[in-house]
């Protein structure tokens, strides 16, 4: 069964009387050769158990299936599932959850299923919830080896994006704290069915064993970058006022040029490590 021809898409869904729901971002890929690239280069490990988050009608699921030890695959759409039971029937080593990955108890459900496997991630995600999806799986603080997700290409321009450049942002900042990003290919739309109005783009995301960067405050850590990015055109300084406006601007100015920068100097000039740096300085300021 070749779960990528557009025919056979056509008719398992009318078969189980489904439709794509545009309301879950639904788009179905028909090349072949995009899953494939995907499942392949999602993870090193071929013993790993890979966590798929929105498999549709089961082709990534399947050459997921094909290379890995395990598969778990959590989808929302309940219409869904019947589908996916056929089209999968035949691998033994997947097992599909009805279930909203921004609402189980992701870390919960992998101590039950995975416990003492390496895991990684692998995910095609709908263009409207990708950064909730992302952070969710950064913060639930499981031990995943990487993340593989199909996003948006300007998402995926600004996941990997360097400091300084017009695509950094709080997002890059912030995932750069829990793994390394590297974008792989892109994706264009006439891959998919129906095909969306811009292309996608593949990242993978190794995921630190032992962080580089550790802030004093993670939380505060995070603060100083929303902050610095809140108000991009306005100097660091000025963005870090609107922020912590317990602090004077002088205060703050000083904070900046002890971590080595100009007092002019913009947030998006900084690196992930050098937020925690200036983190840092700010703790005592604020005990």
């Amino acid at each position: 069964m070749n779960l990528c021809d557009i025919r056979t898409v056509r008719e398992i869904l009318a078969a189980f009387g489904t439709e794509t729901k545009k309301g879950f971002g639904q788009n179905f890929l028909i090349n072949a050769a995009v899953p494939e690239g995907i499942a392949d280069a999602c993870c090193d490990d071929r013993d790993s158990v890979i966590v798929e988050i929105g498999p549709g009608i089961g082709c990534l699921t399947a050459e997921l299936a094909k290379r890995y030890k395990r598969v778990i695959a959590f989808e929302i759409d309940r219409t869904l599932i019947p589908v996916l039971k056929y089209t999968l029937g035949s691998y033994s080593n997947v097992e599909v959850i009805n279930a909203d990955i921004l609402k189980v108890d992701l870390v919960e459900v992998l101590r039950e299923k995975a416990a003492g496997e390496r895991v990684s991630v692998c995910a095609n995600l709908p263009y409207y919830i990708t950064t909730p999806i992302l952070m969710r799986l950064l913060e639930c603080g499981y031990p995943f080896d990487s993340i593989t997700v199909m996003v948006q290409r300007e998402v995926a321009d600004r996941l990997c994006a360097a400091p300084g450049s017009a695509d950094y942002g709080a997002i890059t900042a912030s995932l750069c704290y829990y793994g390394a990003p590297k974008k792989l290919f892109t994706v264009t739309a006439g891959n998919f069915m129906p095909a969306p109005k811009v292309d996608s783009a593949v990242v993978r995301i190794d995921l630190w064993r032992d962080k580089p960067v550790k802030p004093q405050s993670p939380e505060l850590f995070f603060k100083v970058i929303r902050a610095a990015f809140g108000q991009r055109r306005k100097t660091l300084t000025n963005a870090l006022s609107t922020a912590f406006p317990e602090l004077s601007k002088d205060a703050l100015t000083a904070a900046v040029t002890s971590c080595g920068h100009d007092a002019r100097i913009r947030g998006e000039r900084l690196s992930t490590a050098e937020f925690a740096v200036l983190a840092d300085a700010l703790l005592p300021l604020l005990s």
